[in-house]
C-alpha cells in the first residue's frame, strides 16, 4: 500500500481525478481480496475439524488474524480427537497348498 501511495506521489502526469480512481477501484478490490482469502482458509478448517470430531464452528478463530489460526492450530494438536478408527482389515494367512497325490511305497 506505501508503494502505491508512493507511486502516485512521484508521477507528475497523474491529475487527482485518476488518483481518486484508483483509490476508487482498490477500496472496491481490498475487502474482495480479504473474503476470498478468509474463505480460503476457513473453508479447510471447517472440513478438518469436522472430521476431527470437533464443532466445525470452531473455524471462526480464523477470523481473528493470525493469532485465531494459530489457537486453532495448537487446539488440534493438542486435543484428542473424537473420531473412531477405521477399522482395520484382518490379516488373512494365505491358502494352504493343494494335497499332494499319495507316494507309492518305497522299498
Amino acid at each position: 500500500m506505501h508503494m502505491l501511495a508512493m507511486l502516485l506521489q512521484d508521477n507528475p502526469q497523474l491529475n487527482p481525478e485518476a488518483i481518486r480512481h484508483i483509490v476508487m477501484v482498490m477500496m472496491a478490490l481490498i475487502p474482495i481480496i480479504i473474503v476470498i482469502t478468509i474463505a480460503i482458509v476457513m473453508i479447510p478448517c471447517w472440513f478438518i475439524l469436522k472430521k476431527a470430531g470437533f464443532s466445525p464452528w470452531l473455524c471462526l478463530l480464523c477470523l481473528i488474524p493470525s493469532l485465531g489460526t494459530l489457537v486453532l492450530l495448537y487446539v488440534l494438536a493438542f486435543a484428542e480427537w473424537k473420531v473412531i478408527p477405521a477399522p482395520q482389515a484382518a490379516y488373512l494367512p494365505p491358502y494352504p497348498p493343494p494335497p499332494q497325490p499319495p507316494y507309492p511305497p518305497q522299498a
